[in-house]
């Protein structure tokens, strides 16, 4: 294949990281005691549980992003239809399903943020939640349909 084929989603995903980066650049302002965000009395017990579930899911994005990069670039390289590749839906799967996890632990949270606040938590909470499910399923269907080509690939090559 050629080498350029994959050049628009390797921009789509570095375009997807970066605002994400900066959150977690910029949201480290938020963790210090001083800032006026959190001196509300009933935020102030919110303020590590919801920042900490925030920037532990930013762990597995990032980790699948990488994930996604190494993917394009097994079909950059030909090798799209190899264990690399269902490896990493794999464990693009994984990831999605950790994101969601930790989105459901931090519901409570954000239920008292939405009531405090007047934020959008819990709808912001739902959508991360239902799109990364929607992901996990998307990379094991990705992945069983892959595995199947790969194996009735290597009978073909057996038959041959």
């Amino acid at each position: 294949m050629k080498q350029g084929s994959t050049l628009f989603l390797r921009i789509v995903v570095f375009l997807i990281g970066i605002p994400f980066l900066a959150v977690c650049i910029l949201g480290s302002s938020r963790l210090s005691p001083d800032s006026p965000y959190w001196q509300l009395p009933e935020l102030a017990k919110l303020q590590y549980p919801i920042l900490f579930g925030m920037y532990a899911a930013m762990i597995p994005f990032f980790f699948a992003l990488y994930q996604t990069w190494k993917l394009l670039s097994n079909i950059d390289r030909n090798e799209a239809f190899s264990e690399l590749s269902v490896t990493a839906l794999k464990k693009i799967k994984y990831c999605a399903m950790i994101i969601s996890s930790l989105y459901v632990l931090e519901m409570p949270f954000l239920y008292i943020l939405t009531k405090v606040d007047d934020a959008p938590g819990i709808v912001i909470g739902v959508i991360i939640i239902f799109a990364s499910m929607i992901i996990a399923v998307f990379a094991a269907v990705l992945q069983r349909l892959l595995k199947e080509a790969i194996d009735i690939k290597s009978e073909n090559d057996l038959i041959v």
